[in-house]
């Protein structure tokens, strides 16, 4: 299982992994209720590379770019998931809505997204590029969402208090 690591250790570890002639790939996300989109997308991310870190989102920065009543889950418990699933090196949370810090920090050789974006579209992209990166497009066609799941459970099973 991977570990859930500080901005600072990951920034070591990547370190490391760059000295070893290792490729790093950074994917990044809300993960908030981890679903077989979330596992596809970072399953394909971790193919791009030898070692996989994944930053997560903070709980504050979940709640603004996704809106009230979200994350259902802290960012201690997706982080614990995330790092759970096969391929999964490294997981950091970070505070920012975007991942340009991460990126200028780690310094990965990909910066992996989902297929809800194109490279063109990827808000890190100019941050990528300045760090002598590449992005790619990993997982399959985006037809799960954290969104579609609490959609279906209230739809089948209502509101219950």
């Amino acid at each position: 299982m991977a570990t859930v690591l500080s901005i600072e250790e990951a920034s070591r570890l990547a370190s490391g992994w760059r000295a070893q002639g290792k490729r790093l790939v950074l994917a990044n996300g809300c993960f908030d209720l981890l679903h077989v989109g979330h596992v596809r997308y970072l399953q394909a991310a971790r193919s791009l590379g030898d070692a996989l870190v994944v930053g997560l989102n903070s709980d504050a920065s979940v709640r603004r770019l996704k809106g009230p009543g979200r994350p259902v889950m802290p960012a201690a418990e997706r982080a614990e998931l995330v790092a759970a699933v096969r391929g999964v090196d490294a997981v950091v949370v970070f505070e920012e809505d975007s991942a340009d810090a991460l990126i200028e920090r780690l310094r990965p050789d990909v910066h992996a997204k989902g297929t809800d974006y194109t490279e063109q579209s990827v808000p890190e992209r100019g941050t990528v590029e300045s760090v002598g990166a590449r992005v790619a497009i990993a997982g399959d066609p985006k037809t799960h969402s954290t969104k579609g799941l609490i959609a279906t459970i209230l739809d089948r099973f209502g509101v219950r208090r």
